[in-house]
């Protein structure tokens, strides 16, 4: 697992970073996400932590661990996606954050459903959308507390 540190969305830098894990086994669609939302959502917020994993073990291993305010899943991962980590996820780890599921095709947000994802958004990723979609889970999630 890698962790780097990029962007994020709060109300202010007093606030803490948010911590988002980012998984796919893709290098390419983690650096797509990670420049689509960017260091940071809002001017003065504090950067994003993100903690990057390439597999399903790592993934539960990192969320059972606690402390995350979201998860972006890879949907198309290979041999294992982000769809069934997503319900596991759901089911398995209290208090689970929320989860952004990222599908191959807008057809497949009906199978992302069943997987409990709180949004999805489908390939080929739309920088605006994916901030505007991330900036809310995150601000929903960090208003909790």
């Amino acid at each position: 697992m890698t962790t780097e540190v990029t962007g994020v969305d709060t109300r202010g830098a007093s606030e803490r970073a948010p911590r988002v894990l980012l998984y796919s086994d893709d290098v390419d669609t983690r650096s797509q996400v990670r420049m689509g939302v960017g260091r940071r959502l809002a001017k003065g917020a504090p950067d994003i932590e993100w903690l990057e994993a390439a597999t399903h073990p790592v993934v539960v291993e990192t969320a059972d661990a606690g402390g995350l305010d979201l998860m972006i899943l890879d949907g198309e991962a290979a041999k294992s996606g982000g769809m069934g980590l997503c319900r596991q996820l759901k089911h398995e780890v209290f208090d689970c954050p929320p989860v952004l599921v990222l599908t191959g095709r807008t057809q497949d947000a009906w199978l992302a459903s069943w997987s409990l994802a709180d949004a999805v958004l489908a390939h080929p990723l739309d920088p605006i959308e994916l901030q505007r979609v991330v900036a809310g889970l995150l601000r929903t999630r960090m208003a909790r507390g």
